[in-house]
């Protein structure tokens, strides 16, 4: 086996690759620093920041195929050490110079805003149009400047820099596009050219084409929509959470975004309950509870790999007296009606940010659940007079976590603590809106 090194060799890379495939493949193991596409070749070196990223990469690349657009790629270590100017020259284009970037914030803690992304980046000139958009690799961004010369200035000075101090990283590359489409002027996205573009409409989706450029599309039965969430990039950040590998009995390999959820009791349960439970393993996109038959629901996740998680964690949990068989249903997606509930823009997806984080803490139900977003002077006592409807509770604790109130509650049964959890998950607690989730410690 070659040496390792921070260059990754890939071939195969066929015509309909784009630069961006790549990055995606790639980013949730690290920051990638040079990127060269050898097209008469049909292969790609692709540079990380240390070895051990590009250690991780092929680790977990060598027990699930990396494949693009329905076209299988084979990632090896390059006998390069470094990528030269000579290396680089070698593409038929490469990173070139253009005056929009491409922004992915890695280890992002705080929220960045619209506001935030202008203060970084107008030092260095202009900034005419901003789109931002969450992707499998992280929250990213298209950063229109008025000249090329200021990308330049502003990829050169902020590459690799953190936004806040320890986090929000900044990942720049050249985008390829010639200009940004800027619809609305809202949170997500602003033509500073001008400002007196609309608002949003309320549950319409901002900027489709650039959230999902250079992306995965998937044809889905009411036609073509672009995967939130690509799998893949999804797989990646689960084994780089997982240590390099998978948790065990997840294949890594399913595409069926769509769950069924069958013997529900159909006199407790509900859309928010569901979607507070099966959250837990990946973004809700839709849940429908079915009329004609009221213990059976739909649950569309945000690709296969977080659908697999929920299948693999759920089945046979106990909940409302009824264990819940669970399985992948025949439906590709569903359908946006009177009936359904849409999830996808909630603000409660619990992997629009930190998605690693997340999908390491992924289980089958506990006894023991874990509070977070807790208002600083609340005490054990409020805590249990909170949740102690659901069942017996054996022990508490309290404490603090970089300044934060945090607790652990642990019920008699697995039963009880999902019963908090999805009643209580996303409920008010002496005015701060709480975070549950199941903790996979023994005792306390």
């Amino acid at each position: 086996m070659t040496e390792p090194s921070k260059v990754i060799h890939v071939r195969n890379v066929g015509h309909e690759i784009s630069e961006n495939d790549l990055l995606q493949l790639f980013q949730p193991f690290g920051v990638i620093t040079k990127l060269v596409m050898l097209r008469a070749k049909n292969q790609a070196l692709l540079q990380m920041q240390d070895i051990p990223s590009a250690i991780n990469a092929l680790q977990f690349y060598a027990n699930v195929q990396p494949s693009i657009r329905g076209r299988n790629v084979y990632v090896q270590f390059s006998s390069h050490q470094e990528l030269t100017t000579v290396d680089q020259n070698a593409q038929a284009r490469g990173d070139e110079p253009n005056r929009i970037l491409l922004v992915t914030i890695h280890h992002m803690l705080y929220p960045i805003t619209v506001e935030v992304l202008q203060q970084v980046f107008s030092p260095y000139g202009f900034v005419e149009k901003i789109v931002t958009f969450q992707k499998s690799a992280g929250f990213q961004a298209l950063i229109q400047y008025q000249s090329r010369q200021c990308a330049i200035a502003a990829r050169t000075s902020l590459q690799g820099r953190n936004i806040y101090d320890g986090c929000c990283q900044l990942d720049i590359q050249f985008s390829n596009l010639d200009e940004l489409q800027v619809n609305y002027n809202n949170e997500r996205s602003r033509d500073f050219t001008n400002p007196n573009l609309p608002s949003e409409q309320k549950g319409r989706s901002s900027q489709p084409g650039y959230g999902d450029a250079g992306s995965i599309y998937a044809l889905q039965a009411g036609g073509a929509r672009a995967v939130p969430f690509p799998q893949m990039a999804n797989a990646a950040a689960i084994a780089a959470a997982f240590g390099g590998g998978l948790p065990p009995g997840i294949s890594g390999t399913n595409d069926r975004c769509t769950v069924l959820v069958s013997n529900l009791n159909p006199d407790k349960i509900d859309e928010d309950k569901l979607f507070n439970l099966f959250s837990l393993y990946g973004n809700i996109v839709r849940i429908k509870l079915l009329r004609n038959k009221p213990d059976h629901a739909l649950v569309e996740m945000g690709d296969g790999f977080q659908a697999e998680l929920a299948v693999h964690f759920l089945k046979g949990a106990a909940l409302f007296g009824k264990r819940l068989e669970v399985n992948f249903s025949k439906h590709p997606s569903i359908t946006q009606g009177a009936d359904t509930h849409d999830y996808m823009n909630s603000n409660l997806n619990r992997f629009n940010r930190n998605a690693a984080k997340n999908y390491r803490y992924c289980c089958s139900p506990t006894k023991m659940i874990h509070l977070s977003s807790l208002p600083q002077e609340v005490t054990e006592e409020e805590i249990v007079k909170h949740l102690e409807e659901h069942g017996p509770i054996v022990n508490t604790k309290v404490f603090e976590m970089n300044g934060k109130k945090q607790a652990l509650v642990l019920f008699e049964n697995e039963e009880q603590a999902t019963e908090a959890l999805v009643c209580k998950h996303a409920s008010s607690l002496a005015g701060s809106i709480i975070r549950i989730s199941f903790s996979q410690l023994q005792e306390i």
